[in-house]
């Protein structure tokens, strides 16, 4: 027999990556390494998520300044800024927000121990993931995958 606990009791994930950080990032790499302009249907059936979320991150990009978005029939999508001046990091940051390090993934006001049981894992995992997603550009994600 297996316990139910409440959901307040759960530690969160070391590393959240939502549906809107996966679609903003994959969108900008699938614009970015496009030859023509491409509009938000072709984005949604390629990265396989729904158009209507895709539109919703789209405009984002497009308000904050990375994409260009123009009407009509021979209108899309085409990336303002250069490929190379874009990290991974700021765009995760747009959608999710600064990543915060916290000594504790628990939140611990007050531990009763010396050193975490968790060793500082999430801390080393946070970090690892904070310096590569800092130290990646769009291009060379791109670059990787031709």
């Amino acid at each position: 027999m297996r316990i139910q606990l409440p959901h307040y009791l759960f530690m969160s994930k070391i590393i959240n990556i939502s549906s809107a950080s996966f679609i903003a990032l994959h969108s900008l790499a699938y614009i970015a390494n496009c030859d023509q302009i491409t509009n938000i249907k072709t984005i949604s059936q390629t990265i396989n998520m729904a158009e209507s979320h895709v539109a919703k991150i789209i405009q984002l990009l497009v308000k904050y300044g990375y994409l260009k978005s123009t009407r009509g029939p021979k209108g899309g999508l085409v990336l303002i800024k250069t490929p190379s001046s874009i990290t991974l990091l700021e765009i995760f940051e747009l959608i999710e927000g600064e990543i915060q390090i916290d000594n504790c993934p628990t939140q611990c006001i007050k531990c009763p121990f010396k050193t975490c049981i968790f060793g500082g894992l999430p801390q080393k995992m946070s970090m690892e993931f904070l310096n590569y997603m800092q130290n990646k550009t769009l291009q060379q994600f791109i670059n990787e995958n031709k």
